[in-house]
């Protein structure tokens, strides 16, 4: 037994909750812009879409912010139409390899942009953006090396691609619904 009065003890055991509460808030957090970072390296454009999607149907709270701009209808589609532009294009044979730097540059600013959106909408911008940065280089270089296998098991790019950008959607989806 402990000498402290239960008051003082009533209180230490509120901040203990608040701060495995805090933990599990950060964790939360990184994962999760961690995991649209990922997207973003598999395709530029789905990341940013999605988080749009959710700051325009609240289910990540923007209002009030910089970013708030992402929920208006017209950015939502906008977004949406580059994403949908970028998931054809993907499947032209004359499309440069994602590792070459400006496809890899718009990945990572794309990831880190998303990453921050959502750390904004979770209360730290900056862990945010920093693991959606590092989710897109995972994404880029993974998705690349994955797409590379499929493509080879496959014998042929195409439907590698295919899969490729149905992970990317349902992944992003599952992603923004969990924010």
């Amino acid at each position: 037994m402990t000498n402290l009065p239960p008051r003082r003890m009533l209180t230490l055991t509120t901040e203990f909750k608040s701060l495995s509460q805090q933990k599990e808030s950060t964790m939360h957090l990184i994962v999760i812009a961690l995991l649209i970072g990922i997207i973003a390296g598999l395709r530029a454009f789905t990341a940013p879409a999605a988080v749009s999607w959710a700051a325009k149907f609240g289910v990540l709270s923007l209002g009030g912010t910089h970013l708030a701009w992402l929920g208006a209808t017209v950015t939502t589609w906008i977004i949406t139409a580059l994403a949908l532009f970028e998931l054809v294009n993907d499947q032209n044979p004359k499309t440069p390899s994602r590792k070459v730097p400006p496809q890899f540059i718009t990945r990572v600013v794309t990831g880190g942009f998303s990453g921050a959106a959502i750390g904004l909408g979770l209360g730290n911008l900056w862990i945010g953006l920093v693991c959606g940065a590092i989710g897109a280089v995972i994404g880029t270089l993974g998705g690349a090396a994955f797409r590379g296998a499929l493509a080879k098991a496959f014998g042929r790019d195409l439907p590698a691609g295919l899969l490729e950008d149905a992970i990317a959607i349902v992944g992003a989806y599952l992603i923004v619904s969990h924010i």
